[in-house]
């Protein structure tokens, strides 16, 4: 079955702290009634910094859609590939290896899909499969890694490199002040994130083997999380029932694990999107486990905020680095977005470490992160 290996991720060199958030919001909307609620849900997020593109100051002069979108591209271009790099070498695979690439963002538009200038640019062949998915919102993580779950399964022994690229400061409004635009102004950050599926393990391999995947929406709640496309650009709309949608989602979870003879309050790592601590809260009440097993998504909220589709992957991220977990421990991972969506997958962890031989050593990944454009072929 598919391994998912340890994901990287990137962050901007530019931070905001939560003082400065609040600070920046009682000068920008001085006066307006909604602002005290605003400061209190701002405050209650425990987000204590997130990492920006651009300086605040310049995120909020807000130049125009065509501008930012340039940024977008930009900066996406700068910023992937040292992420995709690090990822490749944690699968223990060069860019001639991948057979499919995904990639997802909702926080800027580019055709041809950046799958097209990776290609070009990073030594991938000229045959690889491009999938871009870019209006899953946050699920987008988690649908990510069942597209490339779905896909090695329907090609065995195909890899799969999934890149993440989540820019939300550039979908910040300055003259929004409606208490979603002044909560997800406060809540989102910037990241980039990339890992591989591939097909099948082999010597040194470490990852979650993913088991089963399944996707879920709660009927007719399309409009609670939405963009509206205006000529300032996307405009994040946020309706106050979301963080309330962990009630009717935590018994999806609850049977997908008992559908493959798995209690899901009984695992061993959990790896949730972060959307916001009440999600987190409640879900942990609903599935009857304790908070603190959500403690990856925790460290990504409290250190990045909400980073979108790179939640899953940076919550993963903390769990490789945590330390190995005995082979096959389970776990979950799970990703929320527009929809309300759930994307929803099933894994056993594996130790590679325990089975290394002389076929394909760790020295290999380390020759090719070294020349991550080598290899080409048509």
């Amino acid at each position: 079955m598919p391994i998912l290996c340890k994901p990287a991720v990137r962050v901007p060199e530019y931070t905001i702290t939560m003082e400065q958030t609040l600070d920046f919001a009682r000068k920008a909307h001085a006066g307006k009634p909604q602002l005290p609620l605003a400061l209190r849900l701002i405050e209650n997020t425990g987000v204590r910094k997130r990492h920006l593109v651009q300086p605040i100051e310049e995120t909020l002069s807000h130049p125009g859609f065509e501008e930012r979108n340039r940024i977008y591209e930009t900066e996406s271009k700068k910023r992937c590939p040292d992420a995709i790099e690090e990822a490749l070498a944690n699968a223990l695979l060069r860019a001639e290896d991948i057979d499919a690439i995904i990639y997802v963002s909702c926080t800027g538009f580019m055709m041809p899909s950046l799958t097209a200038w990776l290609i070009n640019t990073m030594g991938f062949r000229y045959d690889t499969r491009q999938l871009p998915i870019a209006q899953l919102g946050c699920a987008a993580g988690g649908a990510a890694i069942n597209r490339a779950h779905d896909f090695c399964a329907a090609h065995p022994d195909s890899n799969v490199l999934i890149v993440s690229c989540e820019l939300c400061s550039l979908c910040y409004q300055p003259d929004a002040d409606d208490i979603g635009s002044l909560l997800s102004d406060g809540l989102f950050g910037d990241a980039v994130a990339a890992a591989v599926v591939r097909g099948s393990g082999g010597p040194g391999v470490t990852g979650v083997r993913l088991r089963r995947n399944a996707s879920y929406l709660i009927p007719h709640t399309e409009e609670w999380i939405s963009y509206a496309v205006r000529d300032t650009g996307f405009h994040f709309q946020l309706d106050r029932r979301v963080p309330g949608t962990m009630e009717p989602l935590a018994p999806v979870l609850r049977d997908l694990a008992a559908g493959h003879g798995w209690d899901a309050a009984d695992l061993d790592f959990y790896v949730i999107h972060a959307g916001g601590p009440r999600i987190l809260d409640d879900l942990a009440k609903y599935l009857g486990v304790d908070r603190t097993v959500f403690r990856h998504s925790w460290g990504t909220l409290t250190e990045y905020g909400n980073i979108a589709s790179a939640v899953v992957f940076d919550a993963l991220r903390r769990r490789f680095e945590e330390g190995p977990l005995p082979t096959d421990a389970t776990g979950v991972i799970a990703g929320f977005g527009p929809g309300i969506t759930a994307e929803m997958a099933l894994g056993t962890w594996v130790d590679g470490t325990a089975r290394q031989d002389t076929q394909h050593p760790a020295a290999e990944a380390a020759e090719a992160a070294e020349r991550p454009y080598a290899g080409r072929t048509a």
